[in-house]
């Protein structure tokens, strides 16, 4: 739209981010399986340009050309009448209704269940640096759980003089430290390697958010239990889902006071899909070692081989070989707005 002295006026749309509905996303899923890539690309290119016009429609107010904005010469309802009261939405505050579209999605056709799946953060509608906890990417193996605190334990043992059990409450009955830390799932950005056309970078980059997390550092709950430091390379962590999660930590990592063992999330206890009520977070380190519902460790002298660094989530090197434990998350970047649309 063009004002009368010829200047654009308007503002950036924002990308129609669910735009697929239950018939469409069957499609999507039935031809994914059958390997159609470009059928795949299609589908998503005519989906935006269906939502494209009224989802423009139903984000805009444009402020007319000729005569007054009836925005401002009409009082809103907001500026005459009696607004809510305090306490609502049952004491806990959530998103303004006109924010609705902001949340986590899945991938059509990612995976065949909900419960061992990915659901993406909204990056193109965040701000700053910290992902609300509420729409921190999801990646589970078997479904998450709200677990009881006053019957979760948690366990060291192995390579210690005195193995200990904690409940939640001599956890955080010690010090604790808080620290803002990302997190990146390992196949992050892995749709791009397959070359299919997805809507926003919600879809090719969320699988990473940021936080900050509260918690007790795991070097603290090992001296307690009087661990090897010297010949204990390595700890195993194990979480209490049923997917068995256990990864290998390198010693020199946690001994550096970088590891915590977290029960705490942007001012507030851990969300049950993050982990409630104790996680792992290891700053730097792929997002498959942040254990959640984290139950057990147990130091050792060697690396455990477990599942998930030995079989899975591997890299696969120039030569052909295989990378196993890997670490490191390395970094990465993106325009994050404008997106898509």
């Amino acid at each position: 739209m063009k004002t009368p002295d010829g200047i654009q006026s308007g503002r950036v749309q924002k990308a129609p981010e669910n735009f697929l509905d239950r018939d469409g996303i069957s499609t999507v899923i039935a031809e994914s399986k059958a390997g159609r890539r470009n059928f795949i690309r299609s589908a998503f290119a005519a989906a935006a340009a269906g939502a494209a016009a009224p989802m423009a429609l139903a984000q805009s107010n444009p402020v007319p050309i000729e005569g007054g904005d009836p925005n401002i010469l009409n009082l809103p309802e907001h500026a005459t009448g009696l607004g809510q009261g305090v306490a609502a939405n049952n004491g806990y505050g959530v998103p303004s209704k006109f924010e609705s579209n902001v949340q986590r999605r899945q991938s059509p056709g990612l995976t065949q269940t909900t419960q061992a799946s990915v659901s993406f953060a909204p990056l193109q509608s965040l701000f700053g640096i910290v992902t609300p906890s509420g729409l921190h990417f999801e990646r589970h193996h078997q479904g998450w759980w709200d677990i009881d605190p006053s019957k979760h334990r948690f366990m060291i043992n192995g390579m210690v003089k005195t193995p200990k059990v904690f409940t939640m409450d001599e956890i955080m009955r010690l010090p604790s430290v808080s620290r803002f830390h990302f997190i990146e799932c390992g196949a992050n950005t892995a749709v791009e390697w397959g070359n299919v056309a997805v809507p926003t970078v919600q879809y090719t980059h969320g699988m990473v958010s940021c936080s900050e997390f509260t918690g007790v550092p795991l070097i603290t709950l090992l001296e307690i239990a009087g661990a090897d430091l010297k010949n204990g390379k390595f700890v195993l962590a194990e979480g209490g889902d049923g997917s068995s999660m256990t990864r290998t930590i390198p010693m020199s990592l946690i001994l550096s006071g970088e590891v915590l063992v977290a029960y705490g999330q942007n001012g507030e206890m851990l969300r049950p899909e993050n982990g409630y009520p104790l996680r792992l977070i290891v700053p730097g380190i792929q997002g498959v070692s942040w254990v959640k519902y984290l139950r057990r460790v147990e130091v050792g002298d060697k690396p455990y081989a477990a599942k998930d660094e030995a079989v899975h989530y591997m890299d696969l090197m120039p030569d052909g070989q295989h990378r196993q434990y890997t670490n490191i998350q390395e970094c990465k970047s993106v325009v994050t707005t404008p997106s898509g649309g």
